[in-house]
């Protein structure tokens, strides 16, 4: 097994810049995990990592190194620290092929999300792990969204990027899905028709949705709230979505 001694390691290197720019993680195809946690849930999925880097100092007694064979490097937690993101050394960093990842399925799912400009990270990492809880469903993103591959929206996740298909809004299929917009002068979700597949669609929580992507709604709906609050996170707005048209399925 490799043991990284520089910092100038190409393995090392690669991590760096996949944890630090969405451009290297677009043009190269590959993201990086930081944690053994975000490892597991992966391998629970059935997604390999294509390098793991582990800290030789103190090595997480859950991680078979012997598994992934030459894919693994065992580097001095020195080195490893000043390329993470977390407040502390990750002891396993992990890359991955999106490639590798579920692919949006040829028909509606039962439910969809489609966001347009929801730039925070963590906003779209909770929402795709709202997905993976209450779906089954996909997550397709607009133009103005954060990176689902980010190591803040990663994180968000709890690894669900790992089971949920993410893909562009131009790549939903085109058998039919009620469209739902989530936007304050709607009517109450409740009262809404959700029977069959349904594709919620949110926006920004400063500007909402565009008024182009509005025009494609088949219905308009708000989530009922008190009026001491003008409005709800993205993510929770999504989730609470979500749960009302998981409840109407089961």
């Amino acid at each position: 097994m490799e043991r990284i001694a520089s910092p100038r390691n190409e393995r090392l290197s690669r991590a760096r810049r996949l944890l630090a720019g969405r451009r290297a993680r677009a043009s190269l195809g590959l993201f990086v995990t930081e944690g053994e946690d975000l490892l597991a849930a992966a391998l629970a999925a059935g997604v390999d990592p294509v390098d793991v880097l582990v800290d030789e100092e103190a090595p997480p007694a859950g991680v078979d190194l012997e598994r992934f064979g030459r894919r693994a490097a065992l580097a001095p937690r020195a080195l490893l620290a000043p390329i993470g993101t977390l407040g502390h050394a990750a002891r396993v960093i992990a890359t991955f092929r999106v490639h590798d990842l579920p692919r949006q399925p040829a028909e509606p799912p039962a439910v969809a999300l489609e966001l347009h400009g929801v730039g925070d990270p963590g906003n779209i990492g909770t929402l795709v792990r709202s997905v993976g809880a209450l779906g089954p469903g996909v997550v397709r993103l607009g133009s103005g969204c954060a990176d689902p591959f980010g190591p803040k929206a990663l994180r968000a996740s709890m690894g669900a990027v790992f089971a949920v298909p993410l893909g562009p809004v131009d790549a939903a299929p085109t058998g039919p899905s009620r469209r739902v917009a989530l936007d304050g002068r709607g009517g109450p979700l409740q009262d809404a028709a959700l029977d069959g597949p349904v594709t919620f669609l949110l926006g920004a929580e400063r500007d909402g949705l565009p008024g182009e992507v509005l025009d494609t709604a088949d219905l308009v709906c708000r989530i009922p709230q008190e009026s001491a609050v003008d409005s709800l996170n993205v993510a929770m707005a999504g989730t609470v979505a979500l749960w009302e048209a998981r409840r109407r399925r089961l």
